[in-house]
């Protein structure tokens, strides 16, 4: 049953499935299911690439070392960070040609090498804690969590 509605100048169009429209839907999806096994795993995996990676966030906690000068002064310390990104090579699906890929061994994704410069105000003091977060081009959020040691 078909349903037209208004929305500002535009008409849409809203279907309501009957009961045994919805179970054959929902038959359709299981024989697909059945007939291809590996599809859901994959299909959850492309998602989480592509779709959820813009809310997922990854969590990472790192510490900076300054001197009690560079603690007084303030300080642009370069900090090296492993954030997770899309798989390169296989594009987030964890396979090649149906063969687990090598490069992200399966999974999806790999871990890649940053370096981001984090200005530390002047007069920190040690056991200050403060978070950031970075966007890589090709992988989720992630939220960095620093802890400023003074030596």
């Amino acid at each position: 049953m078909k349903q037209y509605w208004r929305v500002d100048d535009s008409w849409i169009a809203v279907e309501r499935l009957s009961a045994s429209d919805r179970e054959f839907a929902r038959s359709f999806a299981d024989e697909v299911a059945m007939d291809f096994p590996a599809v859901g795993e994959r299909v959850e995996r492309m998602r989480h690439a592509f779709v959820e990676s813009e809310v997922t966030i990854d969590r990472l906690r790192a510490e900076i070392r300054l001197s009690e000068q560079q603690a007084g002064t303030g300080a642009a310390v370069p900090l090296e960070l492993s954030v997770r990104s899309t798989c390169r090579t296989c594009g987030g699906r964890g396979e090649v040609w149906g063969d687990a890929c090598a490069a992200c061994d399966g999974s999806g994704h790999a871990h890649h090498r940053r370096t981001v410069t984090v200005s530390v105000p002047p007069g920190v003091a040690h056991g200050s804690r403060f978070a950031f977060s970075v966007s890589p081009p090709r992988g989720p959020r992630t939220r960095v969590e620093v802890r400023v040691a003074i030596t």
